[in-house]
């Protein structure tokens, strides 16, 4: 090695040296970097924990989910893999309703009416999932399952389609292995407020216990109030069925019933609106119950319905269905088919009374309704056109009351001259003066006879017409409803807290009529008789002040139109004086035997009997 080499290297070593001695980290500076190495030693550690931590967090979950499945399985078996999933609504829609179903039991959630609002203007919710059941339940692997309780899967779902043309489907499968399972299968028409609704039980004969015999499909529901006077709704709400090929019941009040006949429909009804599952065939053991709720509560009964579906253990079971949601009127429920008989939840009153509201005033109502706008107007026409329909019966009846008015006299001389504790004596001759006066006393009572089915057949029309909902004229805003010009701040026992204005009218105008017939009544009466007739507008003012304002105000009109009547027959159309000339024409008249007392006679005779000589 050279000189120069040499040197080289001892001045690179002491700029080394120097350049170390010059960086040397004061003790400062040693002190302050032992204490960054202590906190990073330590922050590295405690993630090195927390990452321990974690694994073991995840290492216990693990084990725990493994425990539950075991759980979940030893529980449910089959159907374990249906218990935890996520929640999911489907919906289907027309413009009619709106259905909700939900993938939690593949029920329906929640039935909206679309066209329909409550009485305070809220949407019309027909069906909630709130408080309700849906579902089937059984036994498999000698354990009680219940479709409600576990998931469904959504299979072929239509959420978008034109509702318009198209029909929406939708099934939800309940899986219980491969090739095994539960399905409901959701069909909406366009233009429908029908369902379709099947059940299908696929290869579930190694899953659904062997001796199972039925499959139990719990229907139940809190039926709320919907309307403005509850108690008049809570009348109108019960549970009705219909046999197969036969007629329509329905249980009221808190009940229970079991049906083990063949039943072709179960519905829940409301006073205007229903749901009702429609069997394909016929139902066959059902159990129903009905429960009343407390006055205050905003639910008006709690409605269940438990049906056994058979099941045969076949690879396909199939329960074909129906649904109906929607409104109880008649035109449209007839659409869904005559053999039904769903228009029977629309009440029209016994079947003696029934046809009145069928053949007559339904078809006249519909036919007014295409033309008026206005029900309260419609009302209106509907009683003059019956009122003019039974004037000659209304003649035929004041005719009879005018004879019994001009034999007044000759009565109250009979009275006076035969005294009161004689009595059949009296009878017999007053009887004796109307048979050769040709006057019959029941001769009013006839046609009275004759409108009584009208006069029923309306008293059940019009709360029952969802027509009249939410229709209002003159002060009543709900010609359904009551119509209330005055709210009381108490309630009076059998007349409610408030005042129904077309009802008092209605009282007051039957109190007149009362008056006005009493003025033509004879004295020969039974005891109280009269004093009964004035206390009739006093009962109606109690009855009807809750009912529905439309069935006041045709009352109201009905009686004042037969007021006017009256008067105008009386002024113009009957003289009273020629009334007593043909009466006493009639007197001199020989009496003319019956045919019944002809027979009488003839019988007598034959058995040797001799009147006596007078």
């Amino acid at each position: 090695m050279d000189k120069n080499s040499i040197w080289g290297l001892v001045i690179i070593g002491a700029i080394l040296i120097g350049y170390t001695y010059l960086t040397k980290p004061s003790d400062e500076e040693i002190k302050a970097m032992k204490t960054r190495d202590s906190i990073a030693r330590v922050e590295r550690l405690h993630e090195e924990q927390l990452e321990a931590e974690r694994v073991e967090a995840l290492k216990k979950q693990y084990a725990e989910k493994k425990q539950d499945t075991a759980a979940l399985q030893s529980e449910y078996g089959a159907f374990a893999g249906a218990v935890q999933q996520k929640e999911e609504i489907i919906t289907l829609e027309n413009k009619l309703v709106k259905i909700s179903i939900n993938t939690l039991g593949g029920r329906i959630a929640n039935v909206e009416l679309k066209e329909y609002k409550t009485h305070d203007a809220k949407k019309l919710i027909l069906w909630g999932e709130k408080n309700s059941k849906f579902g089937l339940a059984f036994y498999a692997e000698n354990k009680p399952m219940n479709t409600q309780d576990l998931y469904f899967t959504p299979v072929n779902s239509v959420k978008t389609v034109d509702a318009s043309t198209a029909q929406q489907v939708v099934s939800m499968r309940l899986h219980a292995g491969e090739g095994k399972y539960i399905e409901y299968k959701y069909s909406l028409d366009p233009d429908s407020y029908m369902l379709g609704f099947d059940i299908n039980v696929v290869g579930m004969q190694d899953v659904i216990s062997l001796n199972q015999r039925d499959l139990t499909f719990n229907w139940a529901a809190d039926i709320p109030s919907q309307e403005k006077g509850r108690k008049f709704e809570n009348q109108y709400t019960n549970i009705s069925y219909k046999f197969f090929e036969d007629d329509v019941e329905s249980i009221t009040g808190s009940k229970e019933e079991s049906l083990s006949t063949k039943v072709k429909w179960v519905g829940f009804k409301q006073q205007f609106f229903s749901s009702v599952l429609i069997a394909d065939d016929s139902f066959k053991g059902i159990e129903l119950k009905s429960t009343d709720m407390e006055e205050n509560s905003p639910i008006l009964k709690n409605f269940s319905a438990a049906i056994s579906l058979p099941y045969q253990g076949s690879q396909l079971e199939n329960y074909p269905m129906n649904f109906y949601f929607g409104p109880n009127k008649y035109q449209t429920l007839r659409k869904y088919g005559k053999d039904i008989e769903l228009h029977s939840l629309v009440d029209l009153g016994w079947k003696m009374f029934a046809w009145v509201n069928k053949w007559f005033v339904i078809p006249v109502f519909n036919f007014l309704e295409k033309h008026i706008g206005n029900y309260g107007i419609i009302i209106l026409i509907l009683t003059i056109l019956i009122k003019l329909i039974l004037a000659p019966l209304t003649y035929k009846s004041y005719m009879s009351t005018a004879k019994m008015k001009v034999l007044k006299p000759q009565i109250d001389e009979i009275n006076e001259r035969i005294p009161k504790d004689k009595a059949m004596e009296r009878q017999q001759a007053t009887m004796a003066l109307y048979k050769k006066a040709g006057v019959n006393p029941m001769g009013g009572c006839l046609p009275m006879l004759v409108q009584f089915p009208i006069l029923i057949a309306l008293f059940r029309f019009f709360p029952a017409s969802i027509e009249l909902r939410q229709e209002s004229f003159l002060w009543a805003e709900d010609l359904s409803s009551y119509d209330s010009i005055l709210d009381l701040p108490f309630n009076i026992p059998f007349y409610g807290d408030h005042i129904s204005l077309f009802c008092l009218l209605m009282a007051i105008t039957n109190l007149v009529y009362t008056r006005m017939n009493s003025q033509m009544q004879s004295s020969q009466q039974m005891p109280g008789m009269q004093t009964m007739m004035y206390l009739m507008p006093l009962m109606f003012l109690f009855w009807f002040n809750g009912y529905a304002s439309g069935l006041s105000y045709y009352y109201f009109i009905a009686t004042l139109f037969t007021i006017v009547q009256t008067w105008a027959i009386r002024k113009y159309m009957v003289d009273e004086d020629k009334v007593l000339a043909t009466i006493e024409a009639n007197k001199k008249k020989p009496v003319k035997k019956s045919k019944f007392q002809q027979r009488l006679e003839e019988a007598a005779k034959q058995r040797g009997y001799k009147p006596p000589k007078k």
